[in-house]
């Protein structure tokens, strides 16, 4: 009799187990290769109550509006910390409350913005109007209010981003309502826009006081126990103005700054490991319906303030080798809608774009020409560009050290010895990138900024753990190697 045969005719316990498992093996095999085959998250979904408000948050967020008083904070960590023990700031990872992205991933940077006092926000743009004389009346709705057209606008485009449903943003960060689901913490302070509020000339003595509004924004912060816990350092700050918060730089050191340039910053107060760069908003459309019948005539194009400080003072010197070259636009131009039609045009018609160092690295020219597919010619040797772990900005721009770029005859000889085919590859290659500085686009520069966030964290919680371990041993910090500057 065979082996199959005789466990059939037995009835032992034994053979019993054996008939069961010939019957349970194929059924465990065909589960197994659907696991591996379409994916565990596509037969398995589990949902979290973190996608919607939590009980206290929106509702009790909005009765807080004037006041700013972050009771709604202190009562939800206290809660936490009857429960925890330890609190917020030592709760293991793992144990977070994780929230599922929108394709069922768990990988979501988890944002909780900061309902700030009215006059960090709207107040600032109501402040921005009122000091213009462009409004006199009460605001009846915030909405009303809309951010000025400028170069440093990546505060309004975070912020009213965040504000969205869900279902509408731009990004694929999570905003969260319970600080315990929270990877970071957004303060969405218009510091940027809170420096130009007094309009030129009345900086002094104006009705409006930003040194005042910087130290008034620590102190609110300071109150809040996620700050306390951490020393700030899970907080994310926008200052892209490279005067933005410039009187409480060293007490926001500790947190993820989102900033264009690093010109003016001390080495220990902000750097590539723990900070993010961010693109200047372009002032110029897209040029996204170019124009095949508008051909690129002029070899280099520059139109700009002539005359600037610290780094900038290389401009008198290009303007002077470059300006009578032949096939060269290149013109002192100040800030106007009229200059600005005039950039516009010149960018789409010329191959390349200059982009001399001005009173700091970098500027949104830059941008306008990667916008209007004009191929940047970065003549500034401390910029710091943004995105640059996944863009490498060789295959659509050129760099010249200054040194270099006031030799006579140098930067018209490279440009005109460059060939037709790479320059063409270029070109396409700025269609190809452009997306990443589109702040009004979705998947555009809001979307790659969390992302940059994002792979802070690693390094924001290292520098949390290590900062408590030798708290615990009464150990000073010091300095390690992990405190780095930008100049790497």
């Amino acid at each position: 009799m065979s082996t199959r045969g005789a466990c059939n005719a037995c009835s032992c316990s034994c053979c019993s187990r054996l008939r069961r498992g010939f019957v349970l093996a194929p059924t465990l095999l065909l589960l197994l290769f659907c696991l591996a085959f379409l994916g565990a998250n596509n037969l398995i979904f589990f949902e979290s109550g973190a996608l919607l408000p939590t009980p206290f948050s929106h509702q009790v967020i909005s009765d807080n509006r004037e006041s700013g008083s972050g009771s709604n904070y202190d009562d939800a960590l206290q809660e936490e910390e009857n429960d925890k023990g330890e609190g917020f700031g030592n709760r293991n990872v793992l144990q977070k409350i994780e929230s599922v992205g929108l394709d069922g991933s768990k990988n979501d940077l988890k944002v909780y913005m900061y309902d700030l006092p009215r006059k960090f926000t709207y107040g600032v743009l109501e402040q921005y109007y009122r000091s213009r004389g462009m409004l006199t009346g009460p605001v009846l709705e915030d909405s009303s209010l809309q951010y000025p057209g400028n170069q440093h606008s990546a505060e309004w485009w975070l912020f009213s981003d965040l504000e969205k449903p869900q279902s509408k943003r731009f990004g694929d960060s999570l905003r969260v309502y319970d600080p315990y689901a929270a990877d970071v913490f957004y303060v969405p302070f218009f510091s940027s826009l809170s420096l130009v509020v007094n309009p030129i000339g009345k900086a002094s003595g104006g009705i409006y006081n930003d040194r005042q509004m910087q130290e008034q924004l620590m102190e609110w912060l300071q109150q809040q126990k996620p700050w306390q816990r951490n020393k700030g350092r899970d907080h994310v700050i926008i200052c892209q103005d490279p005067n933005a918060l410039h009187s409480v730089w060293d007490r926001v050191k500790n947190s993820i700054l989102l900033i264009s340039d690093f010109g003016r910053f001390k080495p220990e107060q902000a750097s590539l490991v723990k900070d993010v760069v961010l693109p200047y908003t372009h002032r110029i459309n897209s040029y996204t319906h170019e124009n095949a019948t508008l051909k690129r005539t002029t070899l280099l194009f520059f139109m700009g303030n002539r005359f600037r400080k610290e780094g900038g003072k290389i401009r008198d010197q290009l303007f002077q080798l470059l300006q009578n070259e032949k096939d060269m636009v290149i013109e002192h131009g100040t800030q106007s809608r009229e200059n600005r039609r005039l950039a516009a045009h010149g960018m789409r018609t010329s191959k390349f774009c200059l982009h001399p160092a001005g009173d700091t690295p970098s500027a949104c020219r830059l941008f306008d020409a990667i916008v209007s597919v004009c191929i940047p010619v970065i003549v500034s040797d401390y910029i710091e560009l943004p995105f640059e772990d996944e863009l490498d900005y060789r295959e659509f721009s050129i760099f010249v050290t200054s040194s270099k770029a006031i030799k006579p005859g140098y930067l018209a000889s490279l440009l005109r010895g460059i060939a037709p085919d790479v320059l063409k590859e270029k070109q396409q290659r700025l269609r190809e990138v452009r997306k990443y500085f589109e702040y009004e686009e979705p998947d555009g520069a809001v979307h790659f900024i969390w992302r940059q966030v994002q792979r802070k964290i690693p390094m924001v919680r290292l520098m949390i753990n290590r900062e408590k371990r030798l708290a615990e041993d009464n150990h000073s910090a010091g300095s390690c190697s992990c405190n780095c500057s930008s100049n790497l």
